[in-house]
């Protein structure tokens, strides 16, 4: 049985996502995946969706859902995602996803599925976890498969879900035939791994013990210069980077260098002689310049909510485009009649 394929497209095809589980991405968002994506949209076929349906595995008021989800599309776009150029769409507009989701769910073991990390971390701490978290990671490797995506942009925590997508992959594939595209994992750059400000050992995340830690995009810059003058260093007053012997001013020497481009090693030579505080203080002044333009374009799409809903919806119509010749050749494979055009 010959299964019905989808042209391949010119350029390799890459895909990732965010959940719209906050109303502001943070700085380690920005530059730990945001500036990667804008740089991986030049040489690849480039999906970026909002993960609106794994959002829904923790308790959300639907008005913030809904709220969120144009927001994180639309910093997508303020941090140079061009739609013209990437798709950019929510998840649960392509039904295709969860089609896929099926499929794959039938051809996982219950162990298997048991033993993902965010499932088994929840459950260990005694929290409540819901179908829908056991079941995230195999809608993770729909949301990837369905695109024949090549390439996943991943970091250390998401190595697992790739795998767990790859394993998917190859058992169906030996099962029913070669259908879908095995991934390989595009590593993003180390150098912009950000830390939390007040415990530098730990990812900045929005999950971070205190706020105080986090740099959120949308931030007032006031207040964005107020974290920062009050960021964890240490108390021996040299400036150099040293990650385990000074996590806090490595931290700090790495903002700057991420996003005013000068090299480490010239910001030490910068600063030799200077305190803590010169260092804060244009550690702050670089990130207020990076933010300005961001924020003023976030607003200039959320003032147009109309223009907005136009570009998901544009998205979603050429993500589908793809997926459904994916799920048709998938549904081929295992048995399932075709429905009728």
């Amino acid at each position: 049985m010959t299964p019905m394929t989808s042209p391949a497209p010119d350029r390799p095809r890459i895909l990732s996502g965010m959940q719209p589980t906050s109303d502001s991405l943070h700085l380690g968002n920005y530059l730990g995946a945001l500036v990667n994506w804008v740089g991986l949209q030049e040489d690849f076929d480039a999906y970026y969706f909002v993960a609106d349906l794994h959002a829904l595995t923790v308790p959300t008021d639907p008005a913030d859902i809904t709220r969120r989800s144009r927001v994180t599309a639309a910093q997508y776009i303020a941090g140079g995602v061009d739609p013209e150029r990437s798709a950019i769409f929510c998840q649960s507009h392509v039904r295709e996803h969860t089609e896929l989701m099926w499929v794959l769910a039938c051809q996982t073991a219950f162990g298997e599925a048991s033993r993902m990390t965010q499932f088994k971390d929840k459950t260990a701490k005694g929290l409540g976890a819901n179908v829908g978290l056991f079941t995230y990671p195999i809608l993770m490797a729909a949301d990837i498969l369905i695109y024949d995506a090549a390439r996943v942009p991943v970091g250390d925590d998401q190595r697992q879900h790739l795998e767990i997508t790859r394993d998917l992959a190859e058992r169906f594939n030996a099962r029913f035939g070669d259908t879908l595209v095995v991934p390989e994992p595009h590593i993003l750059k180390e150098s912009a791994r950000i830390m939390d400000l007040q415990e530098p050992t730990g990812k900045m995340s929005k999950s971070s013990s205190s706020d105080k830690g986090l740099i959120s995009l949308l931030d007032d810059p006031k207040r964005i210069v107020k974290k920062i003058r009050s960021a964890v260093t240490d108390v021996d007053g040299e400036i150099r980077y040293d990650v385990d012997a000074k996590p806090g001013v490595s931290n700090l020497l790495s903002i700057h260098s991420a996003l005013s481009g000068t090299s480490i090693a010239d910001l030490e030579t910068h600063f030799a002689g200077q305190g803590y505080g010169a260092l804060k203080q244009e550690v702050a002044d670089v990130v207020v310049s990076a933010i300005e333009p961001y924020q003023r374009r976030m607003d200039e799409l959320m003032s147009d909510p109309a223009e907005l809903d136009s570009i998901l919806a544009k998205g979603a119509a050429r993500a589908a485009e793809v997926a459904s010749a994916t799920r048709d050749r998938v549904y081929e494979r295992v048995g399932l009649l075709a429905p009728r055009a």
